[in-house]
């Protein structure tokens, strides 16, 4: 059987393990967009320097042609990671709350009061 401190150390651990897995697709996330802002500003600046917005235009862009292609891949990207997210938020604050309820309980003196659990030699509440 599991000491109770081995026990929270392993809770502890995976609380941390989903708290990385929630940062890494927020940064995921965010990477997508800024990549896909940052192709959209280079979309706009070619567009402005061939005169042709149409993209349906014959002389389009092939450039801003395939910059808006990954532009929206990446935000079809983001979109997809989102539910993920939604879950990963969801799963990490359950289990967290979860795990502060584990260690309130054994954190109370001798299980609320009670004398049970006590091991040999340690003073009852009455000799201290």
């Amino acid at each position: 059987m599991k000491s109770p401190e081995t026990a929270t150390r392993a809770m502890r651990f995976e609380a941390d393990e989903k708290t990385r897995k929630v940062q890494d697709l927020e940064q995921m996330i965010h990477e997508f967009e800024q990549v896909a802002a940052d192709l959209q500003r280079q979309i706009q600046v070619e567009e402005e320097r061939t005169g042709i917005r149409d993209a349906a235009h014959f002389a389009y862009s092939t450039f801003a042609r395939s910059a808006a292609q990954r532009r929206d891949n990446l935000l079809a990207s983001a979109a997809r990671l989102k539910p993920s997210l939604d879950d990963a938020v969801r799963e990490r604050d359950e289990y967290l709350e979860q795990m502060n309820r584990v260690v309130t309980v054994e954190q109370r003196p001798n299980g609320g009061g009670r004398a049970r659990g006590r091991t040999a030699g340690t003073p009852s509440p009455q000799h201290r």
